[in-house]
This record gives structure tokens, C-alpha cells and sequence, in this order.
């Protein structure tokens, strides 16, 4: 920690990251933040996930705030947009909330001791991974609980939500940050602590406290969560079918609703047929079906009506939603199986994206000295932007043999350089390598040295990193250093490089979204 923000003796090393969809209770969020006690946090990056960016900024400052930056994030879903948050983030901690918590009074003191807490808390050498808040939902003790009310109550229980989490800036580095194929607000956490809990992270619980309110919904949201049963598909799919046992999550009613749900099909299937054909078998078959699906339906109302206040509203509410639920639930249950059916782990994006210089970023001119006759290909600009929205690191990584040949100088090299820097910049890290081919050295491509330099200047291991290039030098330098290579194929590509590339784009902004979305 560090001394001095805003009238505060010290700064936590953690960065809060809040997605939002700028609800209102964001409001309630930012003034509980402002009026907690103790050290804050070095910034407070709010990721706006609308898609034409709703939040203003300046409405979000607070006296008693840390720095407030807004990012967007143009309707990613919560994961994409938490990603982006901490990617931007330079801080040991990343300490993520929900748009829609209040965090206590003492949060800020709490944060701080949960921090000191998992960095004192070391196992076989390394420090706990990761500190979960406590999460209370403020309910009625006067009445029973309406059947939102005990669905959002199951949130106190939740393990690893991130509602009011706190993860290592470097546990999310190794394992990819959130997978953003869970497009809503839904398991993307559980799929998180799962996969830091089988890379042998610890989650410790601390002792920091945030409200979760009971949000006002309709009648039908109980519909419209069915579907969680295609992210339970996905969840299936990258975890296993113990996933739940593993990550604490409750079993689920999905084994019943396909009952009740394949009842009712076979109802109208068989009754159909019976009336047709007029076949009095087809039709007993019906009727038991219906019955099946009566005594399913029925089931259903009633456990969701036995623990709640029994109102007329309430009740018929139930009634109502027990018809639709099954079959809503076999819906996208089915959706996500189909979805979901080949889907490989979360591979995260890039820690880092080098790019060659002549032939990829600038038009290749042979032996160049003036930097007036530097030209980017199309697009270089938006694909390089396009990373850099992301907190991605980029860098070029360059042979320039004719340095080594007297061609051109050193002096040359870097006014050209400059230029591309100027046109495409900034750039986090120049790796040259100035030697002719005859020098055999490591560091030309397809040799490793210019991939592992970058890695070692911005401390990112070659395994996540990407170099996209045109020819297969480039491709070779990556895969000698342990990254992944990318061909983006020009005039002057062999037809024999393209064939044996891995990975080919037809243009740079093609390459950067198989970086980010499909590399390995």
C-alpha cells in the first residue's frame, strides 16, 4: 500500500471493477463506496455495457471516491466488460462488484484486511488466490419469502460470486480472465472459480459485508431465467457433469421439467393422431400423457407455492409461471446442448500481440530510408485500436536485414520506426533484429529472441502471445518461442506458406479477432 489519496493515509493495491448497464441502482452503489471508511482503491473503472454508451462519467464522481474512469465495453455482456476492467487494471488486486450491491459502511477497512488476509494466507509458496466477500440479502422477517425473494436470497449462499470478489491481477492473466461465451450475468463467475480452483488457486472468504436488494421484476422473470439451462449446457461441457458438486451450485429441477415437458408433447402428439385416425388406444395414451403432465405442472406449483406468502397474487403468479417453466427450461436446455456441443476451454485473449513491420503493418518498400514513403495497409489502424480498447499490449517485432548489409543505417531504421509510430502508435515494445541471414543469429525470424524479448520486456509468458506477420518466418519465430502464429497473407506470400499456416486471416482486423476470440 501507499500513502496519500484524497485525504486518505493509504491506497489499497486493487482496482474496482463495476460493469454496468447504468441502472439506477448504480447511484446507491457509488455514494455507498464514497461514504465507506478506510484506504481506497488506486481507481474505480466502471465498464459501460450499453451499447451507445449511457453512462456519464461525470455523474459518476463522488467526493470520497477514487479516480473514476469509464470505460465501454458496447454490449459484450458482464463477462466481456469485466474483462475489459481488469485487463486495463495495473494494480496486484482486482476487486470486482456488481452495479446493483451496496457495499457496508466499513467496506473499504474490510477490503484492506481481506487483502492482508489472502497475501498473508501462503500455500506451498504461493498466496491465496482470491477473497470473496460476504453477500446479505435484505428480506422480510415479518412474512414468508415470494418465490423472487428466496431466488435472490440464494445469492447469500452463492460460492465465488462476483458480486463482491477480489482476484490476483495475475490469477486472471493465467487462466484467461471471464469466459465471454456466458453472455449474461449468469455462471460466468462459477466458470471462473472453477477453473482458478483446478489450476490449484485458493478463494479464501473474507469478512467485508455487501447488500444484494431484492430487485423488482415481473411476474414472468421466473420464465425468462430458464434460460440459465443453456449455460448450465456450457458449463457441462468445459467442467464435467460433477460441475455442480464442484462449484456448490444447487442441483436444479432440469430432470423434471423434461418430464413434465415431454408429457405435454406426447399429449398433443398422441391426441392429435387419436382424433385423426379416430384410434381410442392413441387417445388413452394421450390422456395419460396429460396426466403426466398435470401431476409435473401441479408439482411444481405447489413447491413453489408452499414456502411463500400464499397471496392471490402470488398464487396465481405461480400457477401461471409452473405451466410455461418446463417447457421453457427443455427449450434452452436443448439450445445450449446444441450450442454448446464442440465448445473447447476458454482460451482468454492475448497477454500481448506483435505485429511484422514491412508487409504487415506498412506497405513493404524495399530498402526504405525516407519516412514520407511510409504508407499502413488498410485497416492496421482499427485492428491496432481494436486491441488497445481491450488493455491488450501491442508491439512489433521486425527483421531488418538490410541495417546488417549497409544498405541503410541504424539511423534510418529508427526515423522509419518513428514514423510508424506516429501513423500507428503508440507501440509497447520495438524488438529489431538488424543482422543479415548469414549472421545466424537467434534473434531474426524465424528465430525465437524477438517473441521472448517482448515477452520479457512487458512480463508476459510466450504461450499467450500472438505475432502476426506475412510470411512464414514470422509464423516459425512464434512457434519457436512457445506463441501462436498468424499469416495474413499479401502479394508476396508464397502460395506454400499460406497452406501450411495454422492460422490465416485475410486482412488485419480478421487476424485480431482470431487472436482475441479462437487463437489456439
Amino acid at each position: 500500500m501507499t500513502a496519500g489519496v484524497l485525504g486518505h493515509p493509504e491506497v489499497l493495491p486493487t482496482t474496482v471493477v463495476v460493469p454496468t448497464i447504468g441502472r439506477p441502482a448504480l447511484r446507491d452503489l457509488l455514494d455507498a463506496l464514497a461514504r465507506a471508511t478506510g484506504p481506497r482503491a488506486e481507481r474505480l473503472v466502471l465498464v459501460d455495457d450499453t451499447p451507445d454508451g449511457a453512462v456519464d462519467e461525470r455523474a459518476c464522481r463522488r467526493p470520497g471516491l477514487p479516480e473514476v474512469v469509464v470505460l465501454r465495453s458496447h454490449g459484450r455482456g458482464p463477462a466481456g466488460a469485466r474483462n475489459l476492467g481488469w485487463r486495463m487494471a495495473q494494480t496486484e488486486w482486482v476487486s470486482f462488484l456488481d452495479d446493483d450491491v451496496v457495499p457496508d459502511d466499513d467496506w473499504w477497512d474490510r477490503l484492506a484486511a481481506d487483502l492482508d488476509k489472502a497475501n498473508a494466507d501462503v500455500v506451498g509458496g504461493r498466496p491465496a488466490a482470491a477473497s470473496q466477500g460476504r453477500i446479505v440479502v435484505p428480506l422480510p422477517a415479518d412474512r414468508p419469502l415470494t418465490d423472487e425473494e428466496r431466488n435472490t436470497a440464494g445469492l447469500a449462499s452463492a460460492q465465488w460470486i462476483t458480486a463482491d470478489m477480489s482476484y490476483r491481477r495475475d490469477v486472471l492473466v493465467r487462466v484467461g480472465g471471464f469466459d465471454e461465451r456466458f453472455r449474461r450475468a449468469y455462471r460466468e463467475d462459477a466458470d471462473l472459480g472453477l477453473r482458478v480452483v483446478e489450476r490449484g488457486g485458493r478463494i479464501l472468504p473474507g469478512e467485508r459485508t455487501t447488500r444484494h436488494p431484492v430487485p423488482r421484476s415481473r411476474w414472468s422473470a421466473s420464465i425468462a431465467r430458464q434460460r440459465g439451462n443453456a449455460d448450465d449446457q456450457l458449463m457441462r461441457r468445459l467442467h464435467g457433469d460433477d460441475w455442480r458438486d464442484r462449484a456448490g451450485a444447487p442441483p436444479g429441477r432440469l430432470r423434471r421439467h423434461l418430464a413434465t415437458s415431454t408429457a405435454g408433447a406426447l399429449a398433443v402428439v398422441l391426441g392429435l393422431g387419436g382424433a385423426l385416425r379416430r384410434d381410442h388406444r392413441l387417445r388413452l395414451l394421450a390422456a395419460a400423457a396429460s396426466a403426466g403432465w398435470v401431476a409435473g405442472t401441479a408439482e411444481l406449483a405447489a413447491a413453489r407455492i408452499a414456502p411463500g406468502p400464499r397471496t392471490v397474487r402470488e398464487v396465481a403468479a405461480m400457477v401461471v409461471t409452473s405451466v410455461a417453466i418446463p417447457s421453457a427450461a427443455a427449450a434452452h436446455a436443448a439450445r445450449g446442448l446444441v450450442t454448446h456441443v464442440r465448445e473447447r476451454p476458454w482460451p482468454g485473449a492475448p497477454d500481448l500481440v506483435l505485429f511484422d513491420r514491412d508487409g504487415t503493418l506498412i506497405r513493404d518498400v524495399p530498402r526504405n530510408t525516407d519516412p514520407a514513403r511510409v504508407e499502413p495497409v488498410a485497416h492496421a489502424r482499427e485492428a491496432l485500436d481494436r486491441l488497445r480498447a481491450l488493455g491488450i499490449p501491442v508491439g512489433v517485432a521486425t527483421n531488418q536485414a538490410a541495417v546488417g548489409r549497409g544498405q541503410i543505417s541504424h539511423e534510418d531504421c529508427a526515423r522509419i520506426n518513428a514514423r510508424v509510430e506516429e501513423l500507428l502508435g503508440p507501440f509497447d515494445t520495438w524488438q529489431v533484429c538488424a543482422h543479415r541471414p548469414e549472421d545466424c543469429c537467434e534473434c531474426r525470424k524465424p528465430g525465437p529472441q524477438l517473441v521472448v524479448r517482448a515477452c520479457s520486456e512487458l512480463g508476459v509468458r510466450p504461450e499467450q502471445c500472438v505475432l502476426i506477420g506475412d510470411t512464414a518466418g514470422d509464423l516459425g519465430a512464434a512457434e519457436a518461442a512457445g506463441a501462436t502464429g498468424i499469416l495474413v497473407p499479401n502479394a508476396a506470400t508464397r502460395p506454400e506458406e499460406v497452406l501450411e499456416a495454422a492460422h490465416v486471416a485475410s486482412d488485419l482486423v480478421t487476424a485480431v479477432e482470431i487472436a482475441l476470440r479462437g487463437w489456439r
